[in-house]
């Protein structure tokens, strides 16, 4: 059975469904990505950091996951992290650091051509 709103990996319009389960930190970050104020190391990041929560690597087609869709996985996800918001927050920027070194070596290799 498939479900039109699994993707293979967490999509960034799926922000603003989280927004509402943690705390005021966790609603910013969250309304911020999904506001269109984000920069593209942010969206990236955002992503980075739930498809690692979320496993979304091991999930395919026929998962329980999968068949419930993205943005009822991700909820769980969320609700169920044991982590602070401030935790969570800190994977995040760790994500967005990676996520501006990948973006700065892709530039650079473009520029080097």
């Amino acid at each position: 059975m498939y479900n039109s709103e699994t993707e293979i990996l967490f999509p960034v319009r799926l922000a603003s469904v989280l927004s509402d389960l943690r705390g005021d930190d966790w609603r910013s970050i969250t309304e911020q990505i999904s506001g269109g104020m984000a920069t593209r190391s942010e969206k990236i990041a955002f992503v980075l950091m739930m498809i690692r929560l979320n496993g979304c690597i091991g999930c395919n087609a026929d998962s329980y996951r999968a068949m419930r869709g993205c943005a009822a996985c991700a909820r769980l996800t969320i609700r169920r992290n044991r982590n602070s918001d401030q935790e969570l927050l800190h994977l995040y920027e760790q994500a967005r650091n990676e996520a501006e070194i990948f973006i700065a070596k892709q530039t650079n290799e473009r520029l080097n051509r």
